[in-house]
């Protein structure tokens, strides 16, 4: 082959656009339909805003309940209802004082308000594994559309060691606070000196549901 056609072949190659990587595959599961609730001992619900432009300050909430109807094969019928504790709020390292005052009427007003809360209204298929969840924000008593990007990570049915069906999901989305009426601290325009309005939420949980059809037979075997 001579060397100019070479070329033109590895610059067409080069230019040509790149392969479409295959839709992911249904993550394989035999969970049944059926009502679950949130497993605390494997759930995580953080939050991060910016700090003055340097950081993302990260933070979560420990006490958190949620109740989840789920049916895989219809799965836009899906609906969740968690609830907040907003005294369960745990900080890294926090100097004296200061979980308090996060605690107190100039931010979160746990005493006012101490339950958050997540109701869904609407979920949308996106993929094989994945869903927008949307549904209404109640936070300082101020209550506002978000959007969750979720993901189902599979589950099952039940097993030998746990006598009840197991779901897994990842989540995330973002809000404004100043929405909710929590603006103290936003940075001026054009300024990153404050605390961000935009909040990340980040949730990994599981959900524990219907009893095992096979727990007694499993019982039975040991």
């Amino acid at each position: 082959m001579k060397p100019w056609v070479a070329a033109a072949m590895l610059m067409l190659a080069a230019c040509a656009p790149p392969a479409e990587a295959p839709a992911p595959a249904p993550v394989a599961h035999d969970a049944p339909a059926g009502e679950y609730v949130l497993d605390p001992s494997h759930a995580d619900l953080s939050f991060r805003v910016n700090h003055i432009g340097f950081s993302k300050y990260t933070a979560r909430f420990n006490a958190v309940d949620a109740v989840l109807q789920f049916d895989p094969a219809y799965p836009e019928t899906m609906r969740v209802v968690a609830t907040i504790e907003v005294r369960s709020l745990t900080l890294p390292a926090p100097p004296p004082g200061f979980t308090e005052e996060m605690l107190g009427p100039h931010w979160l007003d746990a005493a006012q308000f101490p339950q958050i809360s997540f109701r869904s209204s609407d979920v949308e298929r996106t993929g094989a594994n994945t869903a927008r969840v949307h549904g209404d924000l109640t936070l300082h008593g101020v209550a506002k559309p978000i959007t969750l990007e979720a993901t189902f990570n599979g589950g099952y049915a039940g097993h030998p060691l746990e006598p009840r069906a197991r779901i897994g999901f990842s989540a995330h989305g973002s809000f404004k606070r100043a929405d909710f009426g929590i603006a103290l601290g936003v940075p001026a325009p054009r300024s990153t000196m404050g605390v961000g309005d935009e909040v990340e939420v980040i949730i990994e949980a599981e959900f524990s549901g219907p009893p095992w059809a096979g727990a007694a037979a499993a019982t039975q075997n040991r």
